[in-house]
């Protein structure tokens, strides 16, 4: 069975380029009948947070993403220790005591000399009275894992033909002097005990692909059947209303999946944007339809484009029935009001906007050269109460009274009952306003 997992860090927002790893891994799953593990990485005590592990699992489970089971990796620290024991007993772990201030001192050196920055291996010559002398003294070792220097060849499912000579590669850290495990070693430990069969997570892993593969050699005894992907980082730049890169460049990636959904993003609009996935017209797929039509090729060459995932999600909250959004609209909003304004908004936070304009108070501009226009406006309005029929009566009664038709009509109306350029239909609008509110908005824009 294929066997995936998405392996987040609790230490704060789950991020868009997090989100994208994750759809990967439940597409995959979905697709071939398999099942995706949710492994909280949270050895980091610092900064790993329960709050934020739970923050996580919610933002997922909005979006549709769900797993087979879920662990914390700090419950799991006998299973690493039993794993560091076996590696040490072997001899694949070696110790040593150099400080970070010794370690950046020798790369340093090895820099001035044109040499290539790994570690030089001189622990592995220590005398075992070396060692006891240095532990009587006070210190304590990290282990390092010492890789063959054989030349690595693998297929990545994303990035295609890989390799790497292990001979040019550092002998990695796997347990700290505290005797805890690195991430490396974790992660290592928990694929091969859960069975994982492939890996599927960003580009900025891929440098460690080679030592894992050695290291999953080593305590499985055989070579392991893994499959790495790696996607590609998602590094387009978030533009502003005049279509330049905004202040600061954040990227795509950088979006918070809370901050999208307070905005009012539907999660449908997301997947849609990440795998370049979306119908021209209609509703994009949910997970399910959508892992029908997933190939990880076709993800990892997608583009995530903020304004098309906009476009996207205009035309969700279109579609959208007054049921499905009643519990997220502003109190009071009504059906008529939600079928008035849908079909106009990119984010549904935006209903709070237009909530104020047909029930709370804004204030108009005042409208130059439209002073005329805005009194005739006011004194045509027909008494109440009004029906979906008010506004066809008004606009035929302005047209004759001020023999404007069109944008120079309808420009100053909207602008003046709105305090906005654009926006949903006035016919649908002007029921909710009521006469009060247009005939004071009027004025105030006449004035």
């Amino acid at each position: 069975m294929t066997r995936v997992r998405f392996a987040p860090t609790p230490t704060g927002n789950l991020f868009v380029s997090g989100v994208r790893v994750a759809l990967a891994n439940d597409l995959f799953a979905r697709r071939t009948s398999g099942q995706m593990l949710l492994r909280l990485d949270d050895l980091d005590t610092e900064r790993s947070r329960p709050i934020h592990a739970d923050q996580i699992m919610q933002d997922l489970r909005w979006f549709g993403i769900d797993w087979h089971t879920s662990f914390r990796q700090s419950e799991r620290l006998d299973l690493y220790q039993a794993a560091i024991e076996r590696l040490q007993r072997d001899k694949f772990l070696y110790p040593c005591f150099e400080s970070e201030e010794e370690l950046k001192a020798k790369q340093e050196f090895r820099r001035k000399r044109n040499q290539s920055p790994i570690y030089d291996r001189a622990m592995l010559s220590l005398t075992d009275k070396q060692r006891h002398d240095a532990e009587a003294g006070g210190k304590r070792p990290h282990w390092r894992f010492k890789l063959s220097g054989r030349t690595l060849e693998w297929n990545d499912l994303i990035l295609g033909p890989r390799h790497a000579t292990l001979s040019a590669v550092s002998d990695p850290i796997l347990v700290r002097a505290d005797g805890s495990p690195t991430p490396i070693l974790a992660s290592v430990v928990d694929d091969l005990d859960f069975g994982t069969t492939h890996i599927i997570r960003s580009e900025d892993n891929a440098g460690n692909t080679a030592i894992q593969i050695e290291l999953f050699e080593v305590l499985r005894g055989a070579r392991t059947p893994i499959r790495f992907g790696h996607l590609p980082a998602l590094g387009d730049l978030i533009l502003g209303n005049n279509d330049k890169p905004t202040p600061g460049g954040r990227r795509a990636g950088s979006l918070a999946l809370r901050g999208l959904r307070n905005d009012g993003i539907e999660p449908c609009a997301i997947a849609a944007c990440m795998t370049g996935i979306a119908p021209e017209k209609g509703e994009p797929l949910p997970l399910a339809e959508l892992a029908k039509h997933f190939e990880l090729a076709g993800l990892a060459a997608s583009r995530f484009d903020v304004r098309r995932m906009l476009e996207i999600n205009r035309r969700v909250l279109g579609g959208l029935s007054f049921a499905a959004v009643a519990d997220r609209l502003p109190g009071g909003a009504t059906e008529a009001f939600w079928l008035a304004v849908r079909g106009s908004l990119d984010l549904l936070k935006e209903a709070r906007g237009w909530w104020d304009v047909v029930a709370g108070t804004i204030v108009p501009p005042v409208i130059e050269g439209a002073r005329d226009l805005l009194l005739t406006a006011g004194s045509l309005l027909p008494p109440e109460p009004w029906d979906n029929a008010v506004w066809t009566k008004w606009i035929a009664a302005l047209e004759r009274a001020t023999e404007r038709t069109g944008e120079a009509l309808l420009a100053p109306l909207r602008l003046a009952l709105t305090g906005e350029d654009n926006g949903p239909d006035l016919a649908d609008l002007l029921p909710l306003i009521g006469r009060p509110r247009a005939a004071s908005r009027l004025a105030i824009a006449a004035a």
